[in-house]
């Protein structure tokens, strides 16, 4: 007997990872992303078909990226080559691509899975074009960044961008507890029970990753059973993470409701319950970053214009918190705090962006209306591209009646300015644009 008990075969099982033994073979164990795999829906449809498409996969660490590349491949009948952008360089690529070739030719499909694509430089994802336009392997790439910042024009062109989502609480418990009792790859053979109040704070503090969430799992249950215990308690998972437990009320909220409770009375212009609900959270043991992130997405979310600056002094408290850490970095927090629950409240801005992605999402790419574009060559000239295009500098006042959207849109507007703050300033300007542009 070893490992605080194990036998020696069984010492050889989990030698593995948890959260590798655990990863999903097929759909049927996949938990999560039900927006691209349930029935009917795009990566469902992708391995019922068996005909894949270079990818990319952008979501959170722990979302299912690696797992879903290895699903597909195996649905498809290629040879699934993992590579890594961190630790591997342009002459493992040439390798991996002659190999690919040798393949190609006895008529059998690879997967390049990339991971940390973004990591790549312009020269080097500039080595996948030819390989990926000749049909010489498919590419799969992996990245927790924005693929439009971070991976060039030409190769996001040859492939489809997939949006994976951070796992749902729901979805970390499911993954949790099929962990705990599965007798052939997971911890079942151990016949340990777990606390609900482990249970939920190690999903909490896993947040929506689900290799956190078994790799805290796999070293609580063996602090359990180094114990002698058969159920996993709170202690063994705050153990594990090596974090503290939030701290509840005695209504038992759980950080996500008082993070709600933080940016609703922000919303509500009450200072004194989000400075408390500020409080709660920094006491807790919350990530000061995190609370930073939702001040700025609330900046621009519930002020927009009528506080231009709001967003401005989120953004300045989230660099102070950073560079001074904790426990000095409560003052600039407490300050974004008092200003952004005391500044004048408007959502125009927010709602004017979803109807405008509603309209791209209903109508597609709709054409850019030929005066409205640029003419760099004769031949798009002679086209008719800039055709008639007002220039505005050449105008009283600058305003000129000209239409700048296309024309299945024409007339569409997105923008309605409150009377809040600024934007009371706003909407008498673009009153006045307006007046203007039908003067004759």
């Amino acid at each position: 007997m070893d490992l605080f008990g194990s036998t020696p075969s069984e010492h050889r099982r989990i030698i593995r990872p948890l959260a590798e033994r655990m990863r999903p073979k097929s759909l049927d164990e996949f938990v999560g992303q039900e927006h691209l795999l349930g029935p009917g829906k795009l990566l469902r449809g992708i391995v019922q078909a068996g005909k894949l498409h270079s990818l990319i996969l952008w979501g959170p660490p722990g979302s299912g990226k690696t797992t879903l590349a290895r699903i597909l491949a195996s649905a498809a009948g290629a040879t699934c080559v993992q590579f890594s952008a961190v630790t591997s360089g342009v002459k493992d690529l040439k390798k991996v691509i002659q190999e690919a070739e040798e393949l190609h030719r006895l008529g059998k499909p690879t997967v390049l899975f990339v991971d940390e694509i973004h990591h790549f430089n312009k020269a080097q994802q500039d080595n996948f074009l030819p390989h990926v336009e000749r049909g010489t392997l498919v590419l799969i790439g992996a990245t927790t960044e924005n693929p439009s910042f971070e991976v060039i024009s030409p190769l996001l062109s040859r492939c489809q961008v997939l949006v994976l989502k951070a796992l749902s609480v729901d979805d970390v418990g499911a993954i949790i507890d099929r962990a705990r009792q599965d007798t052939e790859r997971g911890l079942g053979a151990w016949g340990l029970e777990i606390s609900a109040e482990a249970r939920e704070f190690l999903i909490q503090q896993s947040q929506g990753d689900c290799r956190v969430a078994l790799n805290a799992l796999e070293t609580a249950a063996t602090l359990t059973r180094k114990d002698n215990k058969t159920k996993i308690d709170l202690n063994h998972v705050q153990e594990a993470l090596q974090q503290k437990p939030l701290q509840y009320d005695k209504a038992g909220e759980a950080h996500y409701n008082v993070i709600s409770a933080f940016i609703k009375s922000l919303r509500g212009s009450d200072p004194d319950a989000a400075l408390y609900w500020l409080m709660r959270m920094i006491e807790a043991g919350e990530d000061p970053l995190f609370i930073a992130r939702r001040m700025i997405i609330f900046a621009s979310e519930d002020i927009g214009n009528a506080d231009p600056q709001a967003l401005q002094v989120a953004v300045a408290a989230k660099d102070a918190v950073h560079f001074v850490g904790l426990p000095e970095g409560r003052i600039p927090l407490a300050q974004a705090t008092t200003y952004l629950a005391t500044a004048p409240k408007s959502n125009a801005s927010y709602k004017a962006m979803l109807a405008a992605a509603k309209d791209v999402e209903d109508k597609g790419a709709l054409p850019v209306p030929l005066h409205l574009r640029n003419a760099p060559t004769p031949l798009m000239e002679k086209l008719g591209y800039g055709k008639d295009y007002k220039y505005a500098h050449n105008f009283p006042d600058h305003i000129v009646e000209q239409e700048h959207l296309p024309k299945e849109l024409s007339g569409r507007k997105y923008y309605s300015p409150s009377e809040s703050g600024y934007e009371k300033q706003i909407q008498d300007r673009l009153k006045s644009w307006g007046e203007k542009k039908q003067r004759p």
